[in-house]
């Protein structure tokens, strides 16, 4: 089974036969940066729709504009051509129906486990009561009980990634927008975090782009896989991977299907590489 090109069309909600509605959409989107007087492009003709819902991973080389895809949307930056949407409207200023997460977890160190996944909630005002029932949810949801006490330097690298990840759902953001959060994790525990993620995303309908260097996860995680190229980087391939929605993260290496796909994004990626 090879990977299937984006002509194919998006994922569909159980139950339905209509697509789900466009949340993200590039429009002729560039991006130059002035460096030292002399600008730069990091990205140019970028022409891509997000349906609501799906878990977009985005690859290419370093340097290549996948982050400053992300940034686009959150709206820490505009394009310098084209529009960046947001359900169908431009994205101007900071675009708080979506939360960001890094490689760096930026826990407060001197803040516990609960105190750290109150600060969104503490910053749009929520009361106390709300605010230690909707973190008690959060904390079984990311499986931390028992840790609520403890301090960032306490934690273990999973561990830490788990309350990032119930920081950033305290906001209850539309959109995660993910630039390899899982990178500094040791295998076992990317793959423990990558369950996570894809269980959340469905269970809570997120829609997820999530850059990553690793095809692999990128197969792992996705619905789609965008695959760009060299700087200044544009889409060069928006492959469909076609594994659902109950997909066994823990298992799929044992999937010939999911073998095939990694071949098949390597195949895809290694002439943008050397472009």
């Amino acid at each position: 089974m090879s990977a299937v090109l984006k002509n194919a069309s998006p994922r569909e909600p159980i139950g339905s036969i209509a697509p789900a509605p466009t949340v993200i959409s590039f429009r002729n989107v560039a991006k130059a940066f002035t460096v030292k007087g002399v600008a730069k492009q990091a990205s140019h003709s970028i022409n891509v729709d997000i349906q609501q819902g799906q878990v977009v991973t985005i690859v290419g080389p370093s340097g290549c504009g996948k982050s400053t895809l992300l940034n686009m949307v959150a709206g820490l930056f505009a394009p310098t051509e084209g529009q960046v949407l947001y359900s169908g409207q431009p994205v101007k200023g900071i675009n708080g129906r979506t939360g960001y997460m890094t490689q760096s977890d930026h826990l407060l160190p001197w803040r516990d486990v609960v105190g750290n996944i109150a600060v969104p909630l503490e910053i749009r005002g929520v009361g106390k009561a709300e605010r230690q029932a909707r973190i008690r949810e959060l904390v079984a949801l990311v499986g931390l009980e028992g840790h609520e006490k403890a301090y960032p330097s306490q934690l273990s690298g999973g561990m830490r990634k788990r309350a990032a990840l119930a920081r950033l759902l305290a906001y209850d953001p539309e959109t995660l927008l993910m630039d390899e959060p899982f990178a500094a994790l040791d295998a076992q525990l990317r793959m423990r975090m990558q369950t996570e993620l894809f269980k959340l995303s469905r269970q809570l309908k997120k829609t997820v782009l999530f850059v990553t260097h690793d095809l692999d996860e990128a197969v792992a995680l996705g619905d789609r896989c965008l695959i760009f190229s060299g700087r200044p980087g544009t889409i060069v391939r928006d492959v469909t991977i076609p594994l659902g929605d109950e997909r066994n993260i823990l298992q799929l290496r044992k999937d010939p299907r999911y073998h095939q796909l990694c071949g098949d994004l390597w195949e895809f990626i290694t002439p943008s590489q050397d472009a």
